[in-house]
């Protein structure tokens, strides 16, 4: 990745803890513009937790989070609505209220951001259900919907505000093969189409080599190693190998030409 590219998102010495655990232990790492960074790692490595950080739902023990030059570590709340508005967040699950169709469900951000002309929401929300291939879906209940699609509205109210840069916390989990492929195409859409950026935390190697411009892997609280798809998979070091060696074997065959970790000397 060129250096030259421009950091939209720049993590500084950031650490976390809750009590005495210690979660964050001074993650460093830069967002560009533009880009879908997948991050990667085991179980309790942190990965939720960094990406929390990144729209100001948490706030860092030490260390801080400039989005687009502007440090929002010590942000107060009022002034992370702007942040939130160019930094959403898929969260893990979707999340959705129960209650709601799935237009209101989609509105209720701009309502919150203190919209109030139901013509230029339905507008807003039709067009996001556009985005996530959903056209005309505003009257269904959450309980109507199969899993992918609740993960489809879930995504439509991230970008209905149009933000900058979506964060997605597992987006792939409980979906099937099919699905998770289609929810590929829709954040790579969403990069390539409306030049959002794309945080994805995922396990699903599969997705990670086809929609990632680069990887971040994390071990421990940081960052212990980021490159592209081409050179993880081309990495003899051990920690990387025995990680994607592992899925792999647990997940079945990779997708046909797939990159192949290769531990031969």
């Amino acid at each position: 990745m060129s250096n030259d590219r421009e950091i939209f998102i720049e993590v500084r010495n950031l650490h976390q803890r809750f009590g005495r655990h210690r979660v964050l232990r001074g993650v460093n790492l830069e967002i560009y513009r533009g880009e879908t960074l997948c991050i990667l790692g085991g179980s309790g490595g942190g990965k939720s937790v960094l990406i929390k950080h990144l729209c100001g739902l948490m706030r860092p023990w030490k260390g801080s989070v400039v989005v687009e030059g502007e440090d929002i570590t010590d942000l107060p709340e009022r002034a992370l609505g702007t942040v939130r508005r160019k930094v959403s967040m898929m969260f893990q699950g979707g999340a959705l209220f129960d209650s709601f169709t799935v237009g209101q469900n989609i509105a209720f951000p701009l309502r919150e951001a203190g919209l109030r002309d139901q013509k230029e929401i339905n507008a807003r929300v039709s067009r996001a259900l556009e985005i996530v291939r959903m056209p005309g879906q505003e009257k269904k209940m959450p309980a109507d919907l199969s899993g992918g699609m609740r993960k489809r509205v879930a995504l439509a109210r991230a970008v209905v505000e149009m933000p900058l840069c979506v964060l997605y916390d597992e987006p792939h989990a409980g979906l099937d093969p099919i699905t998770s492929d289609s929810i590929d195409h829709l954040i790579k859409d969403l990069e390539i189409d409306h030049k959002i950026t794309n945080v994805v935390i995922t396990h699903e190697l599969r997705s990670v080599f086809r929609i990632a411009d680069r990887i971040a892997f994390m071990k421990e609280g940081v960052i212990y190693w980021s490159g592209t798809a081409e050179e993880l998979a081309a990495s003899k070091d051990p920690e990387l190998v025995n990680f994607v060696q592992g899925r792999a074997e647990n997940r079945g065959e990779w997708d046909q030409g797939t990159p192949r970790i290769d531990t031969s000397e």
